[in-house]
């Protein structure tokens, strides 16, 4: 078991950049597969980037790719989102997941622990 604590949310003006920060207790990020999601107010939850456990590859959603980077921290037990060049389409809830077996890293169904969530909201 895995409990997962996002922050770092919080306002941003577009074309600004901000970093997530979602924490592990309990275990190292670097036996996961660690993804941020993210979910905007009467839509889907949809994927955003993950990061492979072990071998640390990482993979970005079209929508996101050149302006996000996931990355983690094992020593921390933290993995992170850095984004930029923000547009207010990225205004979200931002969740990350985890999980410690073979999957669909892309899908929700994917994950098997989930944070809470920290908002994101970028304006114009």
């Amino acid at each position: 078991q895995v409990q997962l604590a996002e922050s770092g949310g919080g306002l941003v003006q577009a074309g600004g950049s901000l970093r997530l920060s979602c924490v592990a207790s309990g275990r190292t990020v670097g036996n996961y597969r660690m993804g941020w999601f993210r979910q905007a107010p009467g839509k889907e939850r949809e994927f955003v980037a993950y990061i492979s456990r072990f071998s640390g590859n990482t993979y970005y959603a079209d929508s996101v790719k050149g302006r996000a980077t996931i990355s983690r921290d094992n020593a921390k037990n933290t993995v992170y989102l850095q984004m930029s060049s923000l547009e207010p389409k990225d205004t979200a809830v931002y969740y990350c997941a985890a999980s410690q077996r073979a999957g669909v890293g892309s899908s929700v169904g994917g994950y098997d622990y989930w944070g809470q969530g920290t908002q994101v909201t970028v304006s114009s």
